[in-house]
């Protein structure tokens, strides 16, 4: 978040439009705390109840919002908000793809109205579950549990930077699909063939069963229908980090209100609507593929051809909370996640490569062990070899 103080300039956009929640006691800032469903003031502990706003949480039309958004002449907002702080009378900006945080000098929670930076508001969010203490311990434990991690990378967690609550945008998606499929679908059958083998020290002849597959084009249709197909719409952290996230109770939705966002930063989707259905349907597709070779049946399965329609697309805009810092270990940085309402954790790690090295030489050092006792034994006698196999393992 960018701390500079701003001058007045007829460059400036004006100030956004922005939410503040005074205490009733004292009147300093309250933030929500998770947990509790309220706003709590850290300073003399008064709590605030957050009302249900009684708005219904609802699918939009995808493809009306794909026009809107292909019509939008302003569209989006490449500027950066400037805000002005009500508790010090600073003047910030806050960083494009945020639209909640806090006052780089008074520390006061800000919130402003999406609608100037982006052409879709979130209509709903899973507030924040799991405190910070509560995350803190998470991490230590996941920390503490990776294999081959470097042993001092323990004391280097505890020095992680200051846990950050963000909510991140997401997108999710509902579609109604039929695919059409052209494929084969392979049945095994055995054969009787004659084959080397090595018998006492012996080499003979015996006949064995070889499988084959014989093959059969098919065609069908196959559908089903997709919902809440889940989209990260940030790209502040990798996905391969966010999606192993999952899974989000997404049945427990509230209706978007600034409350809940108080004292905690939160991101305007840097993904766009478009942008993400066509992730979505790669999601889809891998989903659909798995249809189809269940429905050619058989063995085995080859597709040659997939075309799928999808119809009553719907989408909604959320936003998920997740807890994320980074520690350093040998001058690398490595993030690090945790989801705000399980407190699954998930990121990146380093690995001690001398451990990898002594597990491979002691598992190589046991596979040997054990194949020299089988053959001591005798077990590998009467086993067949192909053509120029050793008879004996030595």
């Amino acid at each position: 978040m960018n701390g500079e103080v701003t001058a007045a300039s007829s460059e400036i956009p004006p100030p956004l439009q922005k939410a503040t929640f005074p205490c009733a006691q004292c009147g300093a800032a309250l933030h929500f705390a998770p947990g509790e469903g309220a706003l709590q003031c850290p300073w003399c502990g008064h709590e605030s109840s957050i009302t249900d706003s009684g708005e219904r949480i609802r699918e939009y039309d995808l493809k009306e919002a794909v026009r809107s958004l292909q019509k939008a002449e302003r569209a989006e907002s490449d500027h950066e908000a400037v805000i002005h702080c009500d508790s010090c009378g600073a003047g910030f900006r806050l960083e494009t793809n945020v639209h909640s945080g806090e006052c780089p000098f008074c520390g006061s929670p800000v919130v402003t109205a999406t609608d100037r930076l982006r052409l879709f508001k979130p209509r709903s969010l899973l507030p924040f579950r799991i405190s910070r203490k509560q995350a803190r311990e998470a991490f230590r434990g996941w920390i503490g549990d990776l294999w081959f991690a470097p042993g001092a990378i323990a004391r280097h967690a505890r020095e992680e930077g200051r846990l950050a609550g963000i909510y991140l945008p997401y997108w999710t998606y509902d579609s109604q699909t039929a695919t059409r499929y052209q494929g084969e679908r392979g049945t095994t059958y055995y054969v009787r063939v004659r084959v080397p083998v090595v018998v006492n020290g012996r080499r003979t002849m015996q006949t064995r069963r070889v499988p084959r597959i014989r093959w059969r084009g098919v065609s069908g249709v196959v559908g089903r229908h997709f919902d809440d197909v889940l989209i990260g719409a940030t790209n502040t952290l990798p996905r391969t980090i966010t999606d192993q996230l999952q899974p989000w109770d997404l049945e427990n939705l509230v209706p978007y209100k600034e409350d809940y966002l108080s004292g905690f930063r939160s991101e305007v989707y840097q993904i766009k609507v478009d942008e993400g259905f066509e992730q979505a349907r790669r999601v889809m597709d891998g989903i659909i593929r798995g249809d189809v070779r269940r429905d050619i049946g058989g063995d085995h399965q080859r597709i040659t051809h997939l075309h799928t329609r999808h119809s009553d697309m719907t989408f909604k805009h959320l936003l998920l909370p997740v807890w994320a810092a980074a520690f350093r270990y040998r001058e690398k940085s490595y993030r690090f996640v945790i989801n705000g309402r399980t407190g699954k954790v998930q990121g990146e790690r380093p690995y001690s490569w001398i451990k990898i090295g002594l597990a491979i030489i002691a598992g190589t050092l046991i596979a040997a062990g054990t194949l020299w006792a089988l053959n001591e034994l005798g077990m590998f006698q009467g086993m067949s070899y192909g053509p120029g196999t050793p008879t004996r393992l030595y």
